[in-house]
């Protein structure tokens, strides 16, 4: 409930944005922009997210907490490998009977067992809510948000993303839908499936180019491009794996401890 009534809040101060109480927007929003383009732009940025807003994996381990900063000092990584190594394996199983509807509805808001479930407002808007800032809401709504400026964790980049150019910012499931239904989904009772495709742990809004290359693939076949996000990235997979009881692939296994590495 306390995260809920966090994004609320959120919400709130973008719904005054919105409106145009500019003074009061220059103070809940620090790094406020003067207005965003009438198109979504990308913008290079350096290593990693900016600090102050992402966080560390390590530091959130229900995934409600924004983006996701790296893991850098050697204590963190000895601790990030040692949860990758409580991961287990197996061989990777068939696709056969695979198709996104398993999974119920796209950002359904009805999953039950998650964070942000049942708020009002479906999983996508709370994901670009939670990770997003200078939030503009649509007219009348504190859900569904119309423009925003995203630190996008995989890439590095800085997008000043607009509703109209939705595509530019998508949001992924960081173990992929489909490569869960190869590492058992394809067993799991309905319920579950969907829970575990709205669960915010499992989520990160994105570069679209980004999270188009990676398809369903694990860490062996794609990790982000931005380099010192990857132990993060890892991190997260493996946390999500270990909450829905979950192998990994042998060779995903080993690309994952590589990433920590000191």
């Amino acid at each position: 409930m306390l995260r809920e009534r966090q994004v609320r809040h959120n919400r709130g101060a973008g719904s005054l944005l919105h409106t145009g109480l500019a003074v009061f927007a220059a103070m809940a929003f620090a790094a406020g922009c003067d207005g965003l383009p009438s198109g979504g732009s990308s913008t290079g940025g350096g290593a990693g997210v900016p600090g102050g807003h992402a966080v560390s994996p390590l530091k959130n381990p229900d995934g409600t907490k924004s983006g996701l900063a790296s893991v850098t000092n050697k204590a963190d990584k000895a601790e990030a490998r040692k949860l990758i190594e409580t991961v287990p394996t197996k061989g990777r199983g068939p696709k056969t009977g695979y198709d996104r509807d398993k999974f119920g509805y796209a950002w359904m808001d009805t999953a039950d067992g998650v964070p942000l479930a049942r708020n009002g407002c479906d999983t996508r808007n709370d994901l670009l809510s939670r990770d997003g800032r200078n939030l503009r809401f649509r007219s009348g709504s504190d859900c569904v948000v119309v423009a925003m400026t995203l630190q996008d964790p995989y890439t590095g980049k800085t997008i000043e993303w607009r509703k109209q150019q939705a595509a530019e910012v998508q949001v992924d499931h960081v173990v992929p839908l489909s490569y869960s239904w190869q590492m058992g989904a394809s067993r799991w009772p309905e319920s579950k499936r969907e829970q575990f495709a709205n669960d915010v742990l499992n989520l990160l809004p994105v570069e679209g180019r980004a999270n188009s290359a990676k398809g369903d693939s694990g860490p062996a076949s794609w990790l982000p491009p931005n380099k010192p996000i990857r132990c993060a990235y890892v991190v997260r997979f493996a946390q999500v794996a270990l909450k829905y009881e979950m192998p990994v692939t042998a060779a995903d296994h080993q690309m994952m401890l590589r990433q920590c590495a000191d």
